[in-house]
């Protein structure tokens, strides 16, 4: 006869907060409150007739009898997300899920979406434009692009374009004027946009590299606006704001529009690219393959008007 086995929200709770250690963050990932976590561990520890955590100044540390199914526990987990995503797919109309750095999203990836379309068309996509690094394993995202440096655990990665360069871009304006922008040296007179990259994700060359290659040792290379995403020091550049370092990928169509222009032919390399990742069981799925192929053949196209 099969044993009783405590609730699936119990058992969530308890996995959840076994994971973080902590019965806030768990709480906060199953949004509920930390009390309701807390009830749910009690609930399977008086089920079990087990203590499953050593509570100690806030922390949580699964006791032995924890640990020893939690590994099954976590991909039981994991099995019921995929099923449900299968569920969900097998739907007249599946849908993909994207994420997508939002610059990259926005000035790049949304404009093309209609050649995939056309080449998909029973094929809904949902585009989640954020920095935040979602986790396949619990999250319904299908497919991702990321900056970095290209190794992502568990996910299998490639590489969009070959080795962009970093170089700045600015208004058109900023090329005329009472400073006209001519040689490295009048960065003097303008604001510099700089782009503060979080730490864990690849190097993005800043201004005092570049400022150095260009030969220029007579400026600040720490004034000026500063940013957290790509957007907004590009949003900056277009409202005539200031100068930002940039890449091919994030600027292209403003610099085909000339919305934006290049002032100087100085580049910069930089360890930091954009990487399409995704899970390496699921690479041979249709939707996903579709994706892969064509994302794959516009970014080669447009990458071959860039040199």
């Amino acid at each position: 006869m099969p044993q009783r086995l405590p609730s699936l929200s119990s058992l969530r709770a308890f996995e959840a907060a076994a994971r973080h250690m902590s019965l806030s963050r768990a709480a906060d990932e199953l949004h509920v409150t930390p009390a309701a976590v807390s009830h749910q561990v009690k609930a399977v520890e008086e089920d079990l007739g087990i203590k499953l955590f050593d509570r100690e100044n806030r922390r949580l540390t699964p006791t032995q009898e924890a640990r020893a199914g939690l590994t099954e526990l976590r991909r039981g987990f994991e099995l019921i997300t995929e099923g449900v995503r299968r569920i969900r797919d097998s739907q007249a109309n599946p849908m993909l899920r994207v994420t997508s750095e939002p610059t990259f999203a926005g000035s790049w990836l949304v404009p093309r979406l209609a050649k995939f379309r056309q080449d998909c068309p029973d094929l809904d996509v949902m585009i989640d434009a954020s920095d935040r690094l979602v986790n396949f394993e619990r999250e319904a995202i299908d497919i991702g692009i990321r900056w970095g440096g290209g190794i992502y655990t568990g996910l299998a990665s490639e590489q969009l374009f070959e080795d962009e360069e970093v170089f700045p871009v600015c208004h058109p304006k900023l090329l005329t004027g009472k400073h006209p922008l001519r040689k490295p040296k009048d960065l003097k007179h303008h604001t510099l946009a700089h782009l503060d990259w979080p730490q864990g994700q690849g190097e993005w060359a800043d201004w005092q590299d570049w400022l150095t290659k260009a030969g220029v040792t007579d400026i600040d290379a720490n004034r000026g606006l500063h940013f957290t995403v790509h957007s907004n020091a590009i949003r900056a550049a277009l409202d005539q704001q200031g100068v930002v370092l940039a890449t091919s990928s994030l600027v292209s169509e403003d610099l085909a529009s000339g919305a934006l222009v290049r002032p100087f032919e100085v580049n910069l390399p930089t360890s930091t690219q954009m990487f399409l990742v995704y899970r390496p069981d699921r690479a041979e799925e249709s939707a996903i393959k579709a994706f892969r192929d064509w994302i794959r053949r516009e970014a080669d196209l447009d990458a071959s008007t860039w040199h």
